[in-house]
Formats: structure tokens, C-alpha cells, sequence
């Protein structure tokens, strides 16, 4: 008789290739039937109260879910900048090749709060520019509401070169807070309305030293998070606006 471990060691493996061959789409239905396969055997009850295997630096495995993905020969996810990070860093249309992305979950020191960062390493792919690489940290927090549903809240936003090997041309690229090449009409009036709602400031001025640049929202935009199935290799969660993220735990 096979034992429920068994079970959901078959359901993971179905999970994991259904993901490969159907590009982490978790809308397509192979995809959405493993979960739900999956979901089924979740072995942890109450899983926002569980902390030790709540917390860890979780490794998205799903295909990003960033708005408009854009089409791309030579790369598999490829976004603007700017729909990476509220349209906050500049400039806002330039083509990024998303490499990972990661969620670290860990105590903050406050009761019941942890991080809940949206981590994006990613590198420039235009051909009149070089082949830099970065990280963009969309900053949140979260605590939970009730034994399976967190509510996070995001609090800012950074963007750091992944390395200030070419620290120059990093800063001739992301160093104008100004610059309103190639911005559409639309671009602009998004860029003004989550300023507007969410009570955003221009970015920080580059630090020339780091390459860093930051933001801060004042009116932290929530959202709730229901966490579907945890244990101490996956985690499955479904967001208010019905996204599903599949995420590994890494070592």
C-alpha cells in the first residue's frame, strides 16, 4: 500500500515536470491540476504559526508573474525595468532578462513579523548598452491573520548592481532620476498614479560608492497571502488576485 509520503514525493515529481514543460505557467491546467494534487497531502496544518518552516529563503520555480512579459529570442523572461519596481527606477523601458527571483522569510524582531521581500536578480540585454547585472528588492513585511493567510504589506524598494565590477557604467545607466527618454504617456501618468497612491517620493539619488538607489512608500500597499502547502522543500501560495507561486526552499 503506498504510504501518504510516498504519495506526495509522486505528486512533487508531477508538480516539477509539469512546471518544465509548460514554462511555469501555474494558469495552465497540467500546472494547476498538480497543485492541486499536491495541495491535497499538504502535511502541515496552521502553516503561518508553524515558524520554523515558515521562515527561509525561498527560490521562486514558477515563471515570474511580473506584468507584461515581453517576447524574447535569446531569453526566456524578459521584462522592462520598470515593471519590475512600480515603474520607480530608470530608465523605466529597459529590457531585463529576469535570472532569479527570491523570497527571504525571516523574523524581523517583531512579534509575529517577518520579511517577505520580492528579490529579482536580473541582467540588461540591449544591445547599445553593456551586460550589467543587478538586483531589485521590492520591500515588504508580513504577519499572519489567521493559521493559513499572511498579510503582507510593501514598504519600498531598492536597486543594487549584483557586483561594482563595472561600477561606472552601472551609474552612467541607472544614475539620472530625471531622464524621460523613450517614457510613454501611459508610462508616465502609471508612474504618477501609484506615486499618488501609495505616497511614494522621487528615488533616492544614486550612492556612488554602491551603485544603490531606494524608495520608500509612505501609504504601504496590503494584500492577503494564503499559503496552500508548506513543508521543508515547497511552499505553494495563492495571493488575493489569484496567483498561484510554487517556491523551494534554499540551503
Amino acid at each position: 500500500m503506498t504510504s501518504t509520503t510516498q504519495l506526495r514525493d509522486i505528486a512533487k515529481g508531477n508538480l516539477f515536470k509539469a512546471l518544465a514543460d509548460y514554462d511555469g505557467d501555474t494558469k495552465h491546467q497540467v500546472i494547476a491540476t498538480a497543485i492541486e494534487e499536491l495541495v491535497a497531502l499538504n502535511p502541515t496544518d496552521s502553516p503561518t504559526k508553524n515558524e520554523p518552516l515558515l521562515q527561509g529563503n525561498w527560490l521562486l520555480i514558477n515563471a515570474p508573474n511580473f506584468p507584461d512579459r515581453q517576447q524574447y529570442k535569446q531569453h526566456k523572461y524578459v521584462y522592462t525595468l520598470g515593471r519590475l519596481a512600480f515603474n520607480m527606477f530608470k530608465p523605466i523601458n529597459l529590457k531585463v532578462a529576469i535570472q532569479e527571483v527570491m523570497q527571504p522569510v525571516f523574523s524581523t524582531n517583531q512579534e509575529n513579523e517577518y520579511t517577505h521581500d520580492i528579490v529579482v536578480k536580473f541582467k540588461t540585454i540591449e544591445d547599445n548598452i553593456p551586460e550589467l547585472n543587478g538586483i531589485i528588492k521590492n520591500l515588504a513585511v508580513c504577519h499572519p491573520v489567521d493559521e493559513n493567510t499572511l498579510q503582507v504589506k510593501f514598504t519600498g524598494g531598492e536597486l543594487i548592481p549584483a557586483n561594482t565590477d563595472n561600477l561606472e557604467q552601472w551609474l552612467s545607466i541607472f544614475g539620472n532620476n530625471h531622464s524621460q527618454s523613450s517614457v510613454s504617456i501611459r508610462d508616465r501618468f502609471n508612474s504618477w498614479f501609484i506615486r499618488w497612491m501609495f505616497g511614494i517620493k522621487n528615488p533616492s539619488e544614486i550612492d556612488r560608492q554602491t551603485g544603490k538607489r531606494t524608495f520608500v512608500m509612505q501609504k504601504s500597499p496590503k494584500g492577503l497571502l494564503k499559503i496552500l502547502y508548506l513543508d521543508e522543500e515547497l511552499r505553494i501560495t495563492k495571493g488575493n488576485r489569484g496567483t498561484v507561486l510554487v517556491c523551494q526552499r534554499q540551503l
